[in-house]
């Protein structure tokens, strides 16, 4: 694998093989979100919907948007746990350094980033990602950092009208770590997400069963 779009080509792989020509909703996160958008692009009219956190809007690092580095509340015990577990890197990337944010980052934390597969690897799709042929008209959740010096939230603003059905929320109190940085927010936007899910999910059943065209069963 060289690229974003060999990444995209394994998860479309993986949905032909896991589900076929089910309809699906698609969740990412940092990267992941950037190829949620992929498929976005290449298989929207078979999604419910999508929800992103924290996500790489432009792809290669010195081009985006990003605000200054800032911590605004640190736990000083905390962050000697996290560094006795080999998570000193959290210092650097955490704006609310507390428990929570520890919890997350110990659910995330995987084996070490090949450093020299990342500088060889293509982040920049071959195609536009963000000129779609028609807007996402399933449900949306764009979740931001006010603080996330990583992948900024200004940029996501660029492709607001490719979302019609979608809510944009930059979190203050948040970096690239929002889930744990903000853990009463993030779940709660989530859930709603998810009631308009199956709200529009009903919705195209229903056009569907009356011979409607699937495509405006968002309609009220």
């Amino acid at each position: 694998m060289t690229g974003s779009d060999d990444t995209l080509k394994v998860v479309e792989e993986f949905i032909d093989a896991v589900i076929g020509s089910e309809r699906f909703v698609v969740s990412g996160s940092s990267y992941g979100a950037h190829i949620a958008r992929g498929l976005v692009h290449r298989r929207a009219a078979s999604m419910d919907g999508l929800v992103v956190t924290v996500p790489v809007i432009v792809a290669e690092p010195s081009e985006r948007t990003l605000p200054p580095r800032t911590i605004l509340a640190r736990d000083e015990a905390v962050m000697r746990e996290a560094r006795s577990e080999d998570m000193a890197w959290l210092s650097e990337i955490a704006v609310v350094q507390g428990p929570s944010m520890l919890a997350n980052a110990r659910a995330l934390k995987g084996s070490k980033a090949d450093e020299q597969f990342l500088q060889r690897f293509k982040r920049r799709y071959s195609f536009d990602i963000d000129s779609l042929p028609a807007p996402l008209p399933a449900p949306a959740l764009f979740m931001m950092g006010r603080q996330d010096h990583v992948v900024g939230y200004r940029d996501a603003w660029a492709i607001i009208e490719d979302y019609p059905r979608a809510t944009f929320a930059v979190f203050d109190r948040a970096g690239h770590l929002l889930g744990g940085e903000q853990p009463q927010l993030w779940p709660a936007l989530v859930d709603e997400w998810l009631d308009r899910v199956e709200e529009w999910c009903a919705g195209r059943v229903s056009a569907v069963e009356k011979g409607a065209p699937a495509s405006t069963s968002h309609d009220p």
